[in-house]
């Protein structure tokens, strides 16, 4: 059944709402014994925000290696915004269940109930199935998704950043993250917090989370003994970004061209067996800024 999927899949066709139904039961399973922390083995890809750019998915296990050639993990936001949020979803979850020890997906603060209505996802789908069946079997699943990820215990994945409430890599370990992202907390920071040019903490103007500055990062590492932060969440020009002096935490975006007028690049970290890191750079393709405009398109239902 899987394959058959993927191949649907790779074909940019979205599957049926009663394979949807099957699938996100199947991938639930899965993640319902991974863990808040998930432990991951080197080598592998880390890869940033998506946004429904599904043809630059493509392009991007272009770069990083097909799986199970490569192992990856995913930091979030892999809907909303770009056209074919329904696709990235799908074939993530259908390569999420062939192949579970190669892909590592966490929670970004799109991976919500709130975020994913009002930002592109919910309408999405109400176009392609023509009810709103289908986003509460993903919804669901954005429940099940690990918080956060630790590659070869040393270096820490998550969506947007840290938490003054969390100092220890184990607090996360407690957070109860089957529900949905609450609106301030220490989930809630972990999903929406930022890195900039500070010492310490300042309220993040994004409405969630904070802004968090080079003593946080040197202290939190210091403490976990973490040699990086690999974190998402942040549109970056360059498609990735290192930070502070002590380049200690690293952004990655991996949605060329955001939002189809960006003019971005977009980036992948490769981590050798011995955790050497290669940044590897990719453009958006001619077919994700051709793929249909979803606001030119009359619902088939109507």
């Amino acid at each position: 059944m899987v394959d058959k999927w993927l191949e649907q899949l790779k074909q940019g066709k979205c599957i049926s709402e009663r394979d949807v139904k099957l699938l996100c039961e199947k991938v639930k399973e899965i993640l319902v014994e991974e863990s808040n922390v998930q432990p991951v083995s080197a080598p592998v890809v880390i890869c940033g925000d998506i946004h429904g750019q599904y043809y630059d998915l493509i392009e991007l296990f272009k770069t990083g290696g097909e799986i199970p050639d490569s192992r990856y993990v995913f930091l979030g936001d892999y809907v909303d915004r770009g056209f074919n949020s329904v696709e990235t979803l799908e074939l993530l979850l259908a390569l999420k269940l062939k192949y579970p020890g190669h892909v590592t997906l966490l929670r970004g603060n799109h991976e919500s109930r709130q975020i994913s209505y009002g930002y592109g996802f919910y309408e999405e789908i109400m176009r392609k199935y023509g009810n709103t069946n289908a986003w509460r079997y993903f919804t669901d699943v954005f429940d099940y998704f690990s918080l956060a990820a630790v590659i070869e215990g040393k270096i820490f994945c998550i969506h947007g950043g840290l938490s003054p409430t969390i100092s220890t890599i184990d607090q996360i370990r407690l957070i109860n993250r089957k529900m949905e992202i609450p609106h301030e907390g220490p989930f809630a920071d972990l999903m929406w917090s930022d890195p900039d040019d500070i010492e310490t903490w300042i309220l993040s103007n994004r409405g969630a989370g904070w802004i968090f500055g080079w003593k946080v990062v040197s202290e939190f590492n210091h403490l976990n003994d973490i040699e990086l932060i690999c974190r998402a969440h942040q549109l970056v020009n360059e498609g990735f970004k290192y930070w502070f002096k002590d380049q200690n935490l690293a952004t990655v975006w991996s949605a060329p061209n955001y939002c189809y007028r960006c003019g971005n690049k977009a980036a992948i970290l490769k981590l050798g067996y011995n955790l050497e890191r290669a940044f590897e750079i990719f453009n958006a393709v001619p077919e994700s800024s051709s793929s249909q405009n979803p606001k030119s398109i009359v619902p088939y239902f109507l």
